[in-house]
């Protein structure tokens, strides 16, 4: 009866095995990458090399760089971009630091008024801010700082939850030694708090600073259609010129700043180096 029992189990123990596999689950998640990433990526490459008649091409970089309108354009986008990620980790660090260390966040509540917002579509978010700055009457006096106010409301949470999420996870033993040792709050949170948080300030700037620079939405909201960034510039050479091959190489100058960007914050590198010069 036993024997039978085993033999009976075999076949059926292989056949569950030979039909499934937990490495089958990266199935779709391959399907998504390559139709979604890795081929419109090739697109872009192949049309920014190339002119109108398909002929390889560097007519399109050589454009764009001795081109003063996309250069002044890119470098204001930049500051833009610079300007609203600044702002946001001065706002954003210590509200995630109070969250965090707050007795009042232990169901996350705090938290979820911050995040929150993070549901509702940008767009109207944009339209909203922009409504209250002119009912209270402080918009419009300078273009520029109205796109950075507007920016700034609609990515701070991105900077926010990053940051909480470090400081939240913090080890609260090292502070209590820093403590037990002598040190002051102030030089455990420099020298023991800050550092340990520095991966989560990376992250929120690689998700704030990337965006702002192509949010033409928010730019033409804010900036009453006077500013023009690059992502606008982008959109302009697919829908209104139709010209794919200069779209295309702007695209590739921009992801290549991006990656740059994230090297620079040491997105790379992976959570326990990031920061650090290991």
């Amino acid at each position: 009866m036993s024997q039978e029992t085993t033999v009976s189990t075999k076949p059926l123990s292989k056949a569950i095995k030979f039909g499934f596999s937990r490495k089958q689950l990266c199935i779709p998640y391959g399907l998504f990458l390559a139709l979604f990433v890795v081929i419109p990526l090739i697109l872009i490459v192949f049309y920014a090399f190339t002119d109108a008649d398909g002929g390889i091409s560097v007519n399109n970089f050589i454009r764009f760089f001795t081109n003063p309108t996309t250069i002044t354009t890119m470098i204001i986008s930049v500051l833009l971009a610079l300007a609203t990620t600044v702002v946001c980790v001065l706002l954003a660090y210590p509200l995630a630091y109070i969250l965090a260390r707050s007795n009042l966040n232990k169901n996350g509540t705090l938290l979820m008024l911050f995040i929150a917002p993070m549901w509702i579509n940008f767009v109207l978010r944009a339209m909203a801010m922009k409504d209250l700055l002119t009912l209270i009457g402080v918009f419009g006096f300078n273009n520029y700082l109205n796109v950075v106010i507007g920016m700034v409301y609609d990515y701070l949470p991105f900077m926010i939850l990053p940051i909480y999420t470090v400081l939240i996870k913090m080890d609260k033993s090292l502070i209590e030694a820093s403590q037990d040792l002598g040190a002051s709050s102030f030089h455990t949170f420099r020298k023991v708090t800050f550092p340990l948080s520095v991966s989560g300030i990376a992250s929120g700037v690689t998700m704030v600073f990337m965006p702002t620079m192509t949010c033409y939405v928010i730019s033409d909201t804010f900036g009453n259609g006077l500013i023009t960034i690059v992502g606008k510039l982008i959109d302009e050479q697919f829908t209104t010129f139709q010209n794919w091959n200069f779209g295309s190489a702007m695209a590739m100058v921009l992801l290549v700043v991006m990656l740059l960007s994230m090297w620079i914050t040491g997105a790379f590198k992976s959570e326990d180096t990031r920061g650090t010069n290991l």
